[in-house]
C-alpha cells in the first residue's frame, strides 16, 4: 500500500567533497479547504492523514463549535481536498470574527495577550493539578515522543505532538504544521471521548510559541513539554493561564519557566 504521508525522491547528495545520486524519502503536504455550512471557512496545508480530526480540532480551536455534538455532519473528499462540515446552529460569528484581530486583557489582568477573538473566547485559565511530574518523568516523556516519531526520523519534515499522562504517551499525531498536529489531537479527543483528555500533559517537538501555548490551553493541558525554546509572549500567557511550561528538555536537563508547582523537585511532596 502506498503511504500518503511520504513519497520517494531522487536527489544529488554532496558529502565528503563528492557528489552522488541517491534516493530519499520526503513528507507530503496537501491543501485542504474547509467548508462550514456551505461557506469557505479556511484552507489548511497539512499532511493528509486524520484530516477530519484536524478539521474538528480547528473548528473547536477557532470557536466555531464547542463540542463534537455541535456538528450535524462532517466528511472529507480526498479527491477534491474539501472537508464538508455542517453544524446544528448558525455560525455567522465564526465567518466574520475568527481571523480578526482582537486584543483583550488576559484573564482579567492588564497584560494584553490575546490577539484573536476566537482565542479570547475559547482559551480558559487552568487551575487544576491533575498532572504532576517528577524531573525524570519530563525527560522520559520527551524521549518517548522522539522514539515514536517515525515519520520525522525518515523525513525530518514533520512536527510531533502527544497527549500524555505520567505513565506515557496516550495519543500522538504528526503534521508538517505544528498547529495542525495539536488540532489533530484536539479533534480526536472531541470526536472519540467528548473532550475528556487521556492525559493533561502535552509533549511537543517544536518551540513553545504563543499560538502553541493557546492550543494547549484550549485542549485543557496543564503541562507542556518541549525540547525547544519558548517565546516571551508564550510564557506570559502560560503564567496567566495557569500552565506549566517546560522547555529545552535535552539529555538530563530542562528549564521550568512557569508554574513549577506541578514539577515535584527533589525534597518536595
Amino acid at each position: 500500500m502506498t503511504d500518503p504521508i511520504v513519497t520517494g525522491r531522487r536527489l544529488i547528495r554532496y558529502a565528503q567533497g563528492a557528489f552522488s545520486e541517491a534516493d530519499d524519502v520526503v513528507v507530503t503536504e496537501h491543501p485542504v479547504t474547509l467548508l462550514l455550512n456551505g461557506e469557505e471557512f479556511a484552507t489548511l496545508v497539512c499532511t493528509p492523514e486524520y484530516v477530519e480530526d484536524l478539521a474538528i480540532g480547528f473548528l473547536a480551536s477557532e470557536g466555531a463549535i464547542a463540542t463534537y455534538g455541535d456538528l450535524k455532519e462532517i466528511g472529507y473528499d480526498a479527491q477534491t481536498g474539501y472537508v464538508y462540515a455542517d453544524t446544528h446552529r448558525p455560525t455567522a460569528f465564526a465567518a466574520e470574527m475568527h481571523s480578526k484581530r482582537y486584543v483583550a486583557s488576559c484573564c482579567g489582568k492588564s497584560r494584553q495577550g490575546f490577539y484573536f477573538w476566537s482565542d479570547a473566547r475559547t482559551a480558559k485559565r487552568i487551575d487544576t493539578r491533575e498532572a504532576m511530574l517528577a524531573p525524570e518523568d519530563c525527560i522520559r516523556l520527551m524521549g518517548e515522543l522522539q522514539r515514536a516519531a517515525e515519520t520525522f526520523r525518515s523525513t525530518g519534515g514533520v512536527h510531533n505532538a502527544a497527549l500524555c499522562d505520567r505513565g506515557g504517551i496516550r495519543l500522538m499525531r504528526s503534521d508538517i504544521g505544528r498547529h495542525n498536529a495539536l488540532d489533530k489531537l484536539y479533534g480526536h479527543v472531541l470526536r472519540v471521548s467528548d473532550g475528556i483528555l487521556p492525559g493533561r500533559i502535552v509533549a511537543f517537538s517544536g518551540r513553545i510559541s504563543s499560538e502553541i501555548l493557546l492550543k494547549v490551553a484550549k485542549l485543557g493541558g496543564e503541562i507542556v513539554l518541549s525540547k525547544s525554546a519558548p517565546t516571551a509572549l508564550a510564557l506570559d500567557l502560560a503564567e496567566d493561564l495557569g500552565i506549566t511550561a517546560v522547555g529545552f528538555i535535552r539529555g538530563a536537563s530542562f528549564n521550568v519557566y512557569t508554574h513549577p508547582e506541578r514539577i515535584s523537585f527533589p525534597g518536595t511532596r
